[in-house]
């Protein structure tokens, strides 16, 4: 029951109260002080006529003064009590009347995308969805929700997404893909609906429990993933990247894209970007800069590189390899006492277990004593993370369940050891801010890589960055056609980055300002979604 009715039918129960007390008052009060005894249908009626302001019959005038004081008493009664029922009752009234209700079905929408349930993980994934043009509805169960997304401009009809009707009604039949973003187990069912409604629609599913994938599969899910377990790899990412010999995304035969953390006492550390000599020295073109949160793709030629600085660079796996040198620092390589890991859920035992493929071992602290668990104890607690090193520790990787637990505990880990690369997973995108601001050096938010995730593997498009909405394309480009690299001036018109050509079978990486476009070269740019999608407009358009 809403609030409204709820408070409507307590302010009814008041009201006939009320006229109950003044219909005996005024029965007896005319037997006792005016000496006009009256039934008790009549007081009732002149109670009504008080309190609605229709008049008071053929009792006026009153000689007592008792009862002129119990009438006067009536009428500002009455007055409140109208007064009352406007916002309580009226108001209300007209408000869930004219509101629109969300739509039950999607009328003339083919091609599109079908999000069940809108989650924080829908919720990222919409954004891709508009961000590219991409159709969609969501299908919300709850009405309230329904209404209130209907109500801000999404595309949503209301109805469960396990029923085969309303499938039918969003037109699973002519879609692109359906998502299946409930728990693990209506997912499944979900999934099974769908396959009644439509068995070559393609499916894809998000699983909190990887125990549970192959139950998804079972049903019929063409894709199952684990967000919490990429996030994982993601973090951890940011610590191996730096001691293996992996370097990051191939975009074409020995071409690649990767993000490289700048090292305290690097040599970059400390440098402009305009006189880091990155292009020169290295050969890799930096696509975009991680600073205190905020990606800048293109990076401002003025923008400091400093410790924590997230450089997404991309060349030959030589040039990657030489611009990496260049990020790092003269420590050693971490060891069991320089990495210290908060946490052991989903994303904190992947973590683990990418770190010992990379042979470095990490002291784990978590309030359970399992298998992982090296120091037991509040992750916040200053003394628990003395015990376990912290003060000593290169890396913190912070992979607690709560953003809020998590916010205090980079507070605690900076305090004790400011010199430390904080490492940190957040559950909702909005407290990436909250937690740079807290002393953190790289925030990756769940549903920001869930979002990101399955926007690849519904529209099947190449994303080199599961943080920021950084894809690489691959496309002709006639519009350039005779133009030189200096004269297209892409990067400043568009903001994308030409990183590789593909003329007549070769891949060409080298490109200086000099290089010319020729009719029939396939050029590959890297950058946000917005950019790319202005660069593909404006470069296939006809001379």
């Amino acid at each position: 029951m809403s609030t409204w009715r709820r408070r409507t039918i307590l302010y009814l129960l008041g009201l006939a109260g009320i006229i109950l007390l003044y219909t005996l008052a005024y029965h007896f009060g005319m037997g006792i002080f005016e000496n006009r005894p009256s039934t008790f249908p009549h007081s009732l009626q002149v109670v009504v006529e008080t309190f609605t302001t229709t008049g008071f019959g053929s009792d006026a005038p009153w000689s007592s003064p008792w009862m002129n004081v119990l009438v006067i008493l009536m009428d500002l009664t009455g007055v409140f009590l109208i007064f009352m029922t406007l916002p309580a009752f009226v108001f209300p009234l007209f408000e869930e009347t004219l509101a629109t209700a969300a739509p039950t079905a999607v009328e003339d929408l083919s091609d599109h995308v079908v999000v069940c349930e809108y989650t924080p993980h829908g919720e990222a994934l919409v954004d891709e969805l508009e961000t590219r043009g991409q159709e969609y509805v969501v299908v919300e169960s709850d009405e309230p929700t329904a209404t209130e997304l209907h109500e801000t401009g999404l595309s949503v009809i209301h109805g469960d997404p396990e029923s085969t009707a309303t499938l039918r009604n969003a037109n699973v039949s002519g879609a692109t893909a359906v998502v299946a973003d409930a728990d693990d187990e209506r997912n499944a069912s979900i999934v099974l609906s769908v396959r009644e409604v439509d068995g070559e629609v393609q499916t894809v599913t998000l699983v909190e429990d990887t125990a549970n994938s192959g139950y998804h599969r079972y049903a019929g899910a063409d894709h199952v993933l684990s967000p919490e377990r990429i996030l994982g790899e993601s973090l951890a990412d940011k610590i191996t990247r730096t001691v293996d010999s992996r370097v990051g995304e191939a975009v074409t035969e020995d071409y690649e894209i990767a993000e490289l953390i700048v090292q305290r006492n690097s040599a970059l550390d400390g440098t402009r970007l305009v006189d880091s000599g990155i292009r020169e020295g290295t050969g890799a073109n930096v696509v975009g800069i991680w600073e205190h949160g905020e990606f800048q793709s293109p990076p401002s030629p003025e923008t400091e590189l400093s410790e924590g600085t997230v450089l997404l660079a991309a060349g030959r796996v030589s040039n990657l390899k030489a611009l990496r040198r260049l990020t790092r620092s003269k420590r050693r390589r971490p060891s069991r006492s320089d990495v210290v890991l908060l946490g052991t859920g989903e994303v904190g035992s992947t973590v683990v277990d990418v770190l010992a493929s990379a042979d470095i071992d990490a002291t784990v602290v978590d309030h359970r004593d399992t298998s992982l668990t090296d120091v037991v104890g509040d992750a916040t607690n200053e003394r628990t993370l003395r015990e376990a090193g912290v003060p000593d520790a290169t890396t913190v990787v912070i992979t607690l369940g709560s953003d809020t637990a998590t916010t205090f505990a980079t507070l605690v880990v900076d305090q004790l050891n400011p010199d430390a690369e904080i490492v940190c997973r957040a559950e909702e995108n909005e407290s990436v801010p909250k937690l740079y601001r807290a002393g953190a050096d790289y925030v990756l938010a769940l549903s920001t890589v869930s979002g990101r995730m399955l926007a690849s593997t519904v529209l099947d498009r190449d994303v080199i960055s599961l943080d920021t909405q950084v894809e690489v394309v691959r496309t002709e480009a006639p519009a350039l056609s005779g133009q030189t690299i200096r004269a297209a001036d892409i990067r400043n018109r568009t903001g994308c980055t030409v990183i590789a050509v593909e003329r007549d079978g070769e891949t060409i990486t080298d490109l200086a300002p000099s290089f010319r476009f020729e009719v029939g070269d396939e050029v590959i740019v890297a950058g946000i979604d917005a950019d790319v999608n202005e660069f593909t407009a404006l470069v296939t358009e006809s001379e």
